[in-house]
């Protein structure tokens, strides 16, 4: 198991990073995202990688972080959604969007990434969304939605959400959109609900 390769930046192509470590030259299949995280040419740089073994190749998937890489590695248990899929998927979401998309539910944002039609991006959702929890939003780059204050009606309507069976990051995730719009718990939860396309 190969967890990392630190070495310079030899090539940048479309969907690939050559990264020469040790005087070998590897050949690293990446996602948007990681190539354009990735320094210039001659640069020093750790990517961090997953070895995929098949019958008629053998693939290794760099990522700029260790999130990013863990996610590839959840959508790949995902049934029908092979490695290069994966890598798909983390080209069109920033990993933010991703973790949010799949813990909101939200089938449509799914869809747009290439090769994901909307009975797989139901079923990352199905599979995932117990999986990939606040923490993963908030370990991704943008953050996790501010948290209400305690005591607040956000955080009143944010309980409230999980009473009727939000997850709690889908509940903060939903006030945080709406927080601006009003100051009572009643009329929050309201606006929230409409947000989550439940009203």
């Amino acid at each position: 198991m190969i967890a990392f390769i630190e070495g310079k930046v030899a090539e940048k192509n479309p969907g690939e990073l050559i990264i020469n470590a040790g005087g070998v030259g590897f050949s690293l299949l990446c996602s948007s995202t990681t190539l354009a995280a990735a320094p210039g040419m001659g640069e020093s740089w750790r990517c961090y990688t997953v070895m995929n073994v098949r019958e008629d190749a053998m693939e290794l998937f760099g990522f700029a972080t260790k999130q990013e890489r863990e996610m590839f590695r959840r959508l790949c248990m995902v049934t029908g959604v092979g490695a290069k899929t994966a890598l798909g998927v983390l080209s069109a979401l920033p990993l933010r969007d991703l973790s949010v998309a799949i813990v909101t539910g939200d089938v449509a944002a799914l869809s747009r990434a290439p090769g994901i039609g909307k009975k797989t991006a139901q079923r990352i959702v199905l599979e995932l969304k117990d999986k990939v929890e606040q923490q993963d939003v908030a370990a991704a780059p943008g953050g996790a939605p501010t948290p209400a204050p305690a005591g607040s009606a956000q955080q009143e309507a944010q309980a409230a959400l999980q009473a009727l069976g939000y997850t709690s990051a889908e509940a903060a995730r939903a006030i945080n959109l709406v927080r601006d719009q009003a100051d009572s718990t009643d009329r929050l939860i309201m606006l929230a609900l409409r947000q989550m396309g439940s009203l």
